[in-house]
Formats: structure tokens, sequence, C-alpha cells
């Protein structure tokens, strides 16, 4: 599959939400139409494994410190909240998929009655559910270490590619991303 070109949204921590030094990916029509079996099947063969199928994603405000995770549209179409409350809103259609790094927040606020999800992880890792409303700063503590613990998984989940968007992001999300960038054109 020749490279596409992908949506990068960007975040930094927001209270206690961990957000995340890699970009949020957003594949528009990255699987032409959606369906379910289409969107499950694409993931599995590129290795965003312990899939599930849902009426949209959760409707308040989590992330996961366990693992990325894919959101692919296999129907109708899904409005969310990204990066924690008042954040980033976002309409994906059936086609789409998003692709989270751990720690960044994200709920449903609006959905279309037919909305259906496929959901994945890499390597078919284990989630958690952290709400930022039940956070500790010790909890947010040891989220933000399993986090950081995280490897880039092989692949994308749409292209099968290398994560390129995350292989060269900063190493923190506190990197002024012009002075990242123009350390690159020195090498």
């Amino acid at each position: 599959m020749s490279r596409i070109e992908v949506e990068q949204h960007w975040s930094r921590p927001n209270g206690m939400l961990p957000n995340s030094r890699f970009p949020l990916l957003v594949h528009r029509n990255g699987i032409p139409g959606g369906g379910a079996d289409a969107v499950q099947a694409r993931f599995r063969g590129n290795g965003w494994l312990n899939n599930w199928r849902y009426p949209g994603v959760y409707t308040y405000p989590h992330f996961h410190s366990t693992t990325h995770e894919c959101l692919g549209v296999a129907a109708g179409w899904m409005e969310v909240e990204l990066f924690g409350k008042g954040g980033l809103r976002m309409r994906v259609n059936a086609g789409d998929v998003i692709v989270m790094p751990a720690g960044v927040s994200h709920s449903m606020v609006g959905q279309s009655d037919d909305v259906l999800m496929v959901g994945g992880y890499p390597d078919g890792r284990d989630w958690d559910n952290m709400q930022e409303e039940h956070l500790t700063e010790e909890l947010r503590r040891a989220a933000a270490k399993r986090i950081m613990m995280l490897p880039i998984p092989p692949r994308d989940p749409v292209t099968g590619e290398a994560m390129i968007e995350w292989i060269e992001a900063p190493s923190t999300v506190e990197a002024d991303l012009n002075d990242f960038r123009d350390g690159l054109d020195a090498l």
C-alpha cells in the first residue's frame, strides 16, 4: 500500500491528563466505505488485535495508560472530544480511523443512530480505563510511567507501514516543535 497522508493533531498535558508526545492520527476514509468486517480485518492484518465492536465509545472523558488504541468507524458517524473537556471536537465518518496514543483523553459527544465502531490495540494489549476525575497525583504519575514505557507499535493499523509520525515525534510533550524541526534540519 502506498504511503497516504494522515491528519496529525498534537496535544500537551492538560490538568491531570497526560495526553501524548505522539500526534493523534486520523486516516480519512482509510478503509473506504467502512464495514465492521473490513475494519476488523484490516486492524487484525496489521497486528492491532483484542478487537471489539460497539455503538460508539464511552460518553465520558477517559484515556488508556496500558496501550495505544485505534478506533475505526464501521458505520454512521461519531463526534469525539479529544485532549480533555473543552478540547478539540472532531467528526469521523464511516471508513475513517483514529489512531489514539496512550494517554490521550477521548469521549463521544455526538453520533448517528447507526454508529458502529471497531477498536483494536497493538499486539492485542489489554486496556485500562483512566478518568481524570478519579486520578490522584500518585495515580497520574503511575499512569505516566506506564505510558512512557509503551513501545511504538510496529505497524500502522490502516497502512501496515511503520508509524513514521510517531517515530519522528519529539521526545517530550513539552518540546517546542519548531525547535525540534530546526534541530533535525541542522543534522
